[in-house]
């Protein structure tokens, strides 16, 4: 996996994805498809990127930009289910 989705991060004109934040997408797609619905999860990390690359436009720097959308996608997240 590690070394396609590199490869397609060059192929955009992009820098792979640290293992940070890779990490950090996958739970959070993870959260997405658990606490809201599957189906949704490939759009919401669509509209995390364009928000982070509108950030990145305006000069933010990657990891604030990635910090503040990810923010807002779990602030907006219903509450997790109670385990039991």
């Amino acid at each position: 996996m590690a070394e396609w989705i590199d490869d397609f991060a060059g192929a955009l004109g992009e820098e792979p994805l640290t293992a940070t934040e890779t990490s950090t997408l996958l739970e959070v797609a993870r959260d997405v498809a658990h606490r809201v619905e599957r189906r949704v999860t490939p759009l919401s990390t669509f509209l995390l990127g364009a928000a982070v690359g509108r950030r990145l436009a305006d000069g933010v720097s990657r990891d604030d930009a990635l910090d503040a959308a990810l923010g807002e996608l779990r602030a907006s997240l219903p509450e997790a289910p109670a385990e039991g």
